[in-house]
């Protein structure tokens, strides 16, 4: 570690929750969150049912929605290769559905792609290639059956740029290929980007011919077209490439002017559009990797919740990248403010509430009473609430604390989990912490203060893979005692409903049911019988109750600090002004050794520590406490 970087660290323990307090919580983060129509469609769909499906399609087809309609189309397609006997169903009852075959068409060119995978060709297998062409060539009858069933469409043409790509079409049937697509459709954003993947230069084009391409559609494209961002994607080709690059880099000019254009585009779209969420989640990862962290922030405001899978699926998991970009950035801006500065306020925008709206709604349940979960939390650095919940278990809920405590900054952002990670520390008994939100339900399985396993559903997601789930349902099994976690498999692979399928885990792991009201307000324990509160305390005051609690024993509720006297405050401001003048003499003037300058400084510090402590002492004793039940 950089001797800069570690000066650094305060700033960033001070700052790093201001900046960027607007911006949605990590567990309210949805990849590729559909609107509420095809989220609808893709549920019933999961459940069998391919009528939403139809209904929606015509509409788009009806309306000449394309761009709607591409992104249905994809969705359905990809969900279609985990449950395929709706689509099936679909064909069989229309087999000329202009709809349905156009869903097949694109099912074909996802499940090439699934056997291909996304890695470099030189890391493809030669049998992995073999399977990708076939299914490929397979596809050619149903995309043109597609195209030729409704005319006009320029979403069988995306399906076949992609196909063309894929087994390596030659320029000719390309450019044909663009053509129909323009006849169609002369700005279809769809269309533009697998052209753009054809032209760049991992696969059959080069970084010139790439940006020539995006540039020139981007300057035909009317005002207000996502295509003013196709620009942008070709930074992120570009960005991605494995080019040794010189300087100074030929692309540079180019790649300013893209995020200008992107920038301005963003502007035009209201802050949490979904319909902006494709190329501002790009124009996010290209401002973070120029180090442009205060404009990445504001993209980062604009996106809300809805993160997409590219580009962040370029770096590995796209979820957990964005996350950890949007934080990286956060890190970053707090480096660069003054320790005793205040940070810059967020602006005045129309985003939601998140707190209110779309904030997780967290709870834990843990294996054992309130008493003992009271015990073990005494130094977890956050204010709880516990209920008794059935016999032998706990409801905990975090209690919002007025100021967050020291320890508390140091750990994870999820304070519930953080909660839980510590007051199972050393203990037999195992905590569930949950969390919900409109579009995603998840948990966490704490034991001796480790992650034992972790899963999420979210509305519009495929099935997890069986391999991963199956290690997750074991595990959950071994802790609870369940000697059968097949059952546990078919909850976690459940699709549609992630509220409904967490409340089964929860019925089949044989914990107490969720509590009314769970997924509605943040705190829920406090009408329900027994339900106590737990109040932060200090390290050395946590220490201090863990030792001289009898067991069997609720902790008590420390007593408010009492307000200093107007002269405790004199003196230690005479005091801090005193030796802080003393210490700028000392290394100031030669004479005075270094014992002497180290114990002024030393004294000062002190002091300040101390009005520091008195200070957020003051502001917490100013605010209503905690209301205990």
């Amino acid at each position: 570690m950089r001797l800069t970087a570690l000066f650094t660290i305060p700033r960033v323990l001070r700052h790093s929750d201001a900046i960027g307090a607007d911006l949605p919580p990590d567990e309210a983060v949805v990849l590729d969150a559909p609107d509420p129509s095809l989220r609808d469609a893709l549920a019933a769909a999961a459940a069998g049912d391919h009528g939403p499906a139809a209904e929606l399609l015509a509409a788009t087809r009806e309306h000449a929605q394309w761009e709607r309609r591409d992104a249905c189309v994809s969705r359905l397609a990809r969900a279609s290769l985990h449950h395929p006997g709706w689509l099936d169903s679909w064909l069989e009852d229309s087999p000329q559905d202009p709809d349905a075959v156009l869903v097949k068409a694109d099912q074909y060119v996802y499940q090439a792609w699934q056997i291909r995978t996304g890695a470099r060709a030189k890391h493809i297998e030669h049998d992995q290639f073999q399977a990708f062409h076939a299914v490929l060539r397979d596809a050619v009858p149903v995309i043109s059956e597609a195209a030729e069933l409704n005319p006009g469409d320029p979403v069988p043409w995306r399906i076949a740029l992609t196909q063309a790509r894929g087994i390596q079409a030659p320029r000719e049937v390309f450019d044909s290929y663009l053509a129909e697509a323009a006849d169609c459709d002369p700005h279809h954003e769809g269309c533009h980007v697998q052209a753009l993947q054809y032209l760049c230069d991992k696969w059959y084009g080069s970084h010139e011919e790439m940006f020539d391409f995006a540039e020139r559609s981007a300057e035909q494209a009317p005002p207000g077209s996502k295509l003013h961002a196709l620009p942008l994607q070709a930074v992120v080709e570009y960005l991605i490439s494995d080019d040794e690059v010189h300087e100074p880099d030929p692309f540079t000019p180019r790649a300013e002017a893209a995020v200008t254009r992107a920038q301005a585009l963003s502007d035009s779209y209201a802050p949490g559009d979904r319909e902006a969420a494709g190329f501002r989640n790009h124009l996010a990862m290209v401002l973070w990797s120029m180090n442009r962290f205060e404009e990445a922030l504001t993209v980062f405001r604009s996106i809300g919740v809805h993160a997409t899978t590219y580009p962040w699926t370029y770096f590995g998991d796209a979820r957990a990248e964005f996350l950890e970009a949007r934080s990286d950035t956060r890190v970053e801006l707090a480096m660069k403010v003054p320790f005793f500065r205040s940070p810059p306020k967020p602006p005045a925008s129309e985003i939601l509430d998140w707190e209110r709206e779309l904030a997780p709604r967290s709870l834990a349940i843990a294996a054992t009473g309130p008493t003992e979960v009271a015990q073990a939390a005494l130094i977890c650095g956050h204010s709880l609430r516990t209920a008794p919940a059935g016999s032998g278990h706990t409801y905990v809920e975090i209690v919002p604390d007025p100021v967050r405590g020291k320890r508390a900054a140091l750990l994870p952002e999820d304070p519930l989990t953080s909660a839980a990670d510590n007051f199972t520390t050393g203990e037999d008994w195992p905590a569930l912490v949950l969390h919900r939100t409109p579009e995603r339900s998840s948990f966490t399985l704490l034991h001796r203060g480790k992650k034992v396993a972790s899963h999420s559903w979210e509305t519009a997601a495929p099935a997890a893979d069986h391999a991963e789930v199956a290690e997750t349902a074991a595990a959950l099994a071994r802790v609870y005692g369940l000697s059968d976690p097949r059952p546990l498999i078919h909850l976690l692979r459940a699709t549609g409903d992630p509220a409904r399928h967490q409340g089964g885990l929860v019925a089949a792991l044989g914990l107490p049911p969720l509590p009314a009201g769970y997924g509605g307000e943040q705190e829920i324990l406090a009408g329900l019988p027994g339900a106590r509160v737990l109040a932060r305390r200090g390290f050395l005051a946590g220490m201090r109750d863990t030792m001289s609690t009898k067991d069997g024993v609720h902790p008590e509720t420390p007593a408010p600090a009492e307000p200093h006297p107007p002269l405790w405050w004199v003196l230690r401001v005479l005091g801090l002004l005193l030796f802080t003048a003393a210490a700028v003499y000392a290394w100031w003037t030669p004479d005075i050794g270094w014992f002497r300058s180290t114990m002024s400084s030393f004294v000062a510090a002190y002091f300040a520590a101390k009005l520091v402590r008195a200070l957020r002492h003051r502001r917490i004793s100013s605010s209503p406490p905690p209301a205990t039940s």
